[in-house]
């Protein structure tokens, strides 16, 4: 009986400093990735799914690509988008960005603008139903860049813009890849068939 009296706080002890002198393993934190650009029709299925909160008959009106200083725009990717979906029950038009970062004036994420007034097509623009983009910018853009080799060999720092619309002269939703600092200045572009991938058109 006093063996065990006398041999439990020794194995007690011996059990403690053993796990004292365990080595401890540390778990390494991975570094975060930076963010990447995304394509067009990724961002826009991001915000399509948030804007059905806030009309179930929403159709797309027009999208934007968005340039920022980092991450780089990457043949048809963007770091952001920009969306205007129309309602016609709700007779309003609303506009949603996706961003991939926090940066010149954008949040990282989906956000929205407050309604406006929506009457119909505008000009020569229609909306479109979400089932007509099967094509995505990055596809659209390899498409404009093959059709466009000796612009961009005459032109290599040129920016390019990327739009997403549906205009009267074509039967379905059209990527327009655009060269140029904007849409208003621009002197070059390519319309692809966003439901077909199909070469439509150069606008000079």
């Amino acid at each position: 009986m006093t063996r065990i009296r006398w041999f439990l706080p020794v194995a007690a002890f011996l059990l403690l400093v053993s796990c004292a002198d365990a080595p401890k393993t540390e778990v390494k934190k991975e570094p975060r990735k930076p963010a990447e650009p995304v394509s067009g029709q990724y961002a826009f299925f991001q915000m399509y799914g948030t804007a059905r909160t806030w009309a179930q008959d929403l159709q797309a009106m027009q999208m934007l690509s968005v340039t920022l200083d980092e991450p780089k725009p990457d043949a048809g990717k963007y770091p952001a988008w920009r969306v205007t979906f129309v309602s016609d029950t709700r007779r309003a038009a609303k506009t949603y960005t996706y961003s991939v970062v926090t940066d010149q004036g954008l949040n990282k994420g989906i956000y929205s603008t407050t309604e406006e007034s929506y009457t119909g097509p505008r000009g020569q623009n229609s909306p479109f139903l979400m089932q007509a983009l099967k094509v995505d910018s990055t596809a659209a853009y390899e498409t404009a860049v093959k059709k466009s080799a000796d612009y961009i060999k005459k032109n290599p720092d040129k920016p390019v813009i990327i739009m997403l619309e549906h205009i009267k002269r074509f039967p379905n939703p059209v990527w327009r890849i655009i060269w140029g600092d904007s849409v208003a200045t621009s002197n070059y572009s390519i319309y692809v068939d966003a439901s077909t991938g199909e070469y439509l058109q150069t606008m000079r």
